[in-house]
Parts: structure tokens; sequence; C-alpha cells
């Protein structure tokens, strides 16, 4: 078991990950980046990016996240492709430990552990994953234009993202497990008045086919009822919007979350409620789950950092 020490530990990858570790670096900060399970966060399994500055022709995203880590290992970050599995707050400096048994022993730690969209368990969302199925309408409904698309769930998430879709698709199905939405009154309002939404009550995808790309989904409307009935809608979308989860479980004994699991930060900062831990990237942010909103608070978290360290010498 091996013990090192620095000013700056970074768990986990991705915008956010990345951006702090480059500024750290550049405050001559020397910190170690943990990657965790997937190095380069949910980017990696998106393929074409075109809403990031400074990519006018789009870019696949493991390259623009090949080119984020890049940059960070070239102002002197270390970067491990492994995962924190255990930490301890308690007193600083913090101790942290790797799937390996190595400990980390930090003055600072910014967690940039991302969240993940929660998919339906089909085998078929993880074959045409990037290939037409997303959790991110936002990201990839553009490549939609034009085309007949679906989006699962009934909440405020799936109506927005209908919205926006129905903006570019053709046609918008609205897969709703249930008889109702649980959207606000005025979501549901929207979605209902939008001639190009259809929305398929007391339904669920049972399974999605297509040769190298989605083609189509398979329905069964009324599972379980005598008046059960089996379909199939052809598209070339297929957007999750049931939610995320924030990857935080290793911290719920130090850090405050809300009741998503979302690490609450302070104001506009972001500091946590342990002095000496910021929180940066979707694994904060419930709202927006950009890559360039996680960027920005991995730039925040590493001046914060570096402030906390100024102020603690």
């Amino acid at each position: 078991m091996e013990t090192i020490h620095t000013k700056v530990l970074i768990i986990g990858s991705g915008p956010a990950g990345y951006t702090a570790a480059l500024y750290a670096s550049r405050a001559n900060l020397q910190p170690i980046v943990y990657e965790g399970d997937q190095p380069g966060g949910q980017l990696t399994q998106t393929t074409e990016i075109e809403n990031f500055p400074g990519y006018p022709d789009g870019v696949r995203g493991p390259e623009m996240m090949e080119h984020f880590r890049m940059q960070a290992l070239r102002f002197g970050a270390e970067i491990k492709s492994r995962k924190i599995t255990k930490v301890d707050f308690s007193k600083r400096p913090f101790r942290c430990e790797d799937e390996k048994g190595d400990v980390v022993e930090a003055e600072t730690v910014i967690i940039s552990t991302g969240a993940s969209a929660r998919y339906l368990g089909l085998p078929d969302e993880e074959k045409f994953k990037g290939l037409g199925v997303s959790g991110c309408a936002t990201c990839d409904g553009f490549f939609y234009k034009g085309r007949h698309v679906a989006v699962v769930g009934g909440g405020d998430t799936a109506c927005e993202e209908a919205l926006y879709l129905s903006t570019l698709a053709k046609k918008v199905y609205l897969i709703v497990r249930r008889g109702v939405l649980r959207a606000s009154d005025v979501m549901q309002r929207r979605v209902r008045e939008t001639p190009n939404i259809e929305i398929l009550f007391h339904c669920n995808t049972v399974g999605l086919y297509g040769d190298e790309l989605l083609e189509g989904a398979h329905i069964v409307s009324h599972k379980g009822d005598p008046e059960e009935d089996m379909f199939d809608i052809e598209i070339e979308g297929f957007f999750l919007a049931i939610g995320h989860t924030p990857n935080t479980e290793i911290f719920k004994d130090w850090i405050e979350r809300d009741e998503e699991g979302y690490i609450k930060v302070k104001g506009a900062t972001t500091h946590t409620n342990i002095e000496g831990v910021f929180a940066a990237g979707d694994c904060a942010d419930p709202r927006y789950r950009q890559a360039i909103s996680a960027a920005g608070t991995g730039c925040r978290a590493a001046i914060d950092a570096e402030r906390f360290l100024q102020l603690s010498e």
C-alpha cells in the first residue's frame, strides 16, 4: 500500500474534473486526478458534439475529452485511471483510498463524479447507445431534425424534452407508463397543444430494433390488463427522461446532499459543507447537466481550492 500527499485531489473526470485539473495545474498545485470507472465521463458515449464553443465543425465526445485530458497533462496534472472507493473527510489532510488500496492524503478535494442517466434496463439500450438512444435531448436533439423520435417519461423533464424536440423533429412520441402526466399543469398544457407531439398513455417500451442504427421501438399498452396490446413505432431517436442518478453515494456520510443525491454547494461557489471539499459538474447540478456548465464549475472549484489553500497557510 502506497500513501501519497497532494494539495488537490480531483475525484472524477469529464469536463468538470479535467477543467479543474487544468486550472489547478496552472496554479502550480500539482493536482492528482482519479478518473473513475468511466474516464472522460458521459461524453465518451456521445458520438457528435456541436454545442461546445471552439469546435465550429463539431467534435466526437471521446475526442473532445481526450483534448481536455491532454491539456491537463500538459500543465502537470497527474492522472490515474482508477477510482476512489473510500473517503474520510473528518479532518485535514483528507484521507481517500483507491481500489488498489493506495491512500491519498489531500489538503483539498474536488468532487466531479458526475451523474448517470437512468435507463429502462433493456439490452437494446446498450446496443443503440449513441446510435439512437440518448439521455439528453438538449445534447443530441439537433441530429434528429425532421425525423421521428420518442421520449420516455411523464414528468416535467420529459415534457420539457418533448417540447424541445418538437421544434426539431417531425414527430415526437411521449411514452408514458401511467394514464396521466406528472408534470406541472402548464407543461401538460403545452405538450397537449403541440401538434407534432403524440402522448402514448399506459405504454411501456419492451424493446428497440434496427440494424446498425435505431429504427423503432416495440411498445406494449395496458400491460397485464385484458386490453393489453403490442405495437411498434418507427423512430430514429429514443430519449430517456426518467431522471439522473448523481454518483455521490460514496460521500453520503460526509457531504450534504439533496433528496435526489445531488451535492449541495454554498451559493454561487463550489464549497460544500466540509471546508476544503468542493463539488463541480453534474454531481452538484440537477438543472443544467451540460458539458459547458460542468467545465465552468470545474474552473470555479479549482479557483476556490486555490484560495482556500492560500488562506489556510
